[in-house]
């Protein structure tokens, strides 16, 4: 990879154009952000923001990582030991409550009447439970699957607000460090589109064409649904103190 960004740049091309060549390996957005600096003349400090920038997102990402862990550990055991239940314990108690003939709770003989069922097909449900697993193993590689589990998320409701302000934070902060960088917020806005849910994109392009108009930011991503209440104050006093980089790095630390 640097042979051939050597070469590239040898061969007379700038650092971004080089970047982009080699889109598979660099980040777009580190690319937008040494074309901005290029126009502006500070690279080194356009680097040095963009590597704390991915410094905060991957110590944010450690934290969700961290704090998901044992609750996924706490319901993958549970699920497990429920499954060895109804699927081996149950199964063998059947026939010993069966042979009692006492009357049972209901509870108790849609219970029996599981382990009896197990016990005749347990070899069918068996495969039909592999096959399951296999098939979500499938699915989880295609990024159509995993696109339509992303949306479903966001159908939750309090599950959906919180990532609607991670996707918010993540886009203001990403926005703030390329307009600090001199980036114009048209070209910026367009560097950050692919950070943003689908369905947030459709509203990206919709305080594009307003500020494009020559709207407000403030205004323009407020009506495009891309703002909190805390956001658009911050977002209206940085236009008038003339710090909208800033002020944007700023929402995004406070989410």
């Amino acid at each position: 990879v640097l042979d051939q960004l050597l070469q590239s740049l040898y061969e007379g091309l700038n650092f971004s154009a080089a970047l982009e060549q080699q889109q598979h390996v660099f980040p777009i957005l580190f690319t937008a952000t040494v074309k901005a600096s290029e126009k502006t003349g500070d690279l080194p400090q356009a680097l040095s923001r963009y590597i704390a920038y991915e410094l905060q997102i991957g110590l944010l990402k450690k934290k969700i990582i961290s704090a998901s862990i044992y609750p996924i550990l706490l319901m993958s055991v549970g699920s497990l030991v429920i499954l060895f239940l109804l699927g081996f314990v149950v199964p063998k108690f059947s026939r010993i409550y069966e042979g009692t003939g006492g009357e049972l709770p209901f509870l108790s003989q849609v219970l029996l009447a599981w382990g009896v069922f197990v016990e005749s097909h347990g070899v069918t449900m068996l495969v039909a439970f592999l096959i399951l697993i296999l098939g979500a193993l499938f699915g989880v590689n295609q990024p159509a699957v995993r696109k339509w589990f992303a949306q479903q998320l966001w159908n939750i409701p309090a599950l959906g607000a919180r990532l609607r302000v991670y996707q918010l934070a993540r886009f203001y902060r990403t926005l703030g460090m390329l307009l600090k960088g001199g980036t114009p917020i048209l070209m910026a806005m367009q560097s950050v589109t692919g950070l943003l849910n689908t369905a947030l994109q459709n509203n990206m392009k919709q305080a594009t064409v307003s500020i494009n108009q020559g709207k407000p930011i403030s205004e323009a991503l407020n009506k495009a649904g891309l703002t909190t209440p805390v956001a658009f104050r911050m977002l209206a006093v940085g236009e008038r103190g003339g710090n909208i980089g800033d002020m944007m790095e700023r929402i995004a630390g406070f989410y």
